[in-house]
């Protein structure tokens, strides 16, 4: 396999550096295209089997909206009430979904029950199908990136009650509720912590055995 020049692993590693969750949108509306370009890296992700487990859902009536934002409220609250002192107050200021202003809104799901790839490598670890589905996303996100658009990966939610609000299928199971659109600012640091949440590890720990 040959190897990409020295440029392009620059700038792929300048692209790492710049994807940020992001939940801070203008609400300008995305060129439908250039969305569909970007969820094209969907078909070009990895997957156990090469099963292809993901399954995308548009989250556009305002109904589904609606349930999904009070889904997350609820969620918030509950959450909230599990700190205590500094650290209640700051989880109170944070910004963590960006879902009353991205246009796009995305649920990422696993379909666990697809026959294709006839459980290849998933009858000792199912789980893969579902770590496949986190690699399309992480790929779909870099395209994105590159393409100047943002990605919020909305996690405080109740994932079952989601589901029944959205009639997704019995096999599929939540992996991802994506904001997507355009950034109010562009920034390489995480905005937790910029807030103050947490600070990144100066290196990655490597285990020998």
């Amino acid at each position: 396999m040959s190897a990409f020049s020295t440029g392009f692993q620059s700038e792929l590693a300048d692209l790492m550096r710049w994807r940020r969750d992001v939940r801070h949108f203008r609400t300008d509306p995305i060129d439908e295209a250039a969305l569909l370009r970007c969820l094209d890296s969907f078909n070009l992700a990895p997957s156990v089997g090469l099963s292809e487990p993901w399954r995308l859902m548009r989250v556009d009536s305002a109904p589904a909206r609606a349930a999904a934002v009070a889904n997350f409220e609820a969620a918030n609250s509950a959450a909230l009430a599990g700190y205590n002192g500094d650290r209640a107050a700051l989880y109170a200021g944070l910004k963590l979904s960006g879902m009353m202003d991205a246009p796009v809104h995305l649920a990422v799901w696993c379909d666990d029950a697809t026959p294709k790839g006839a459980g290849l490598g998933a009858a000792t670890m199912p789980e893969m199908r579902r770590y496949s589905v986190v690699g399309a996303i992480t790929q779909f996100w870099l395209a994105a990136r590159a393409a100047g658009l943002g990605v919020g990966w909305v996690s405080i939610l109740d994932p079952a009650q989601l589901a029944r609000d959205l009639d997704a299928p019995p096999a599929w199971q939540l992996i991802a509720y994506l904001c997507v659109g355009w950034p109010l600012e562009d920034s390489q640091t995480p905005e937790l912590e910029t807030a103050g949440w947490e600070a990144r590890a100066p290196a990655l720990p490597v285990l020998r055995r």
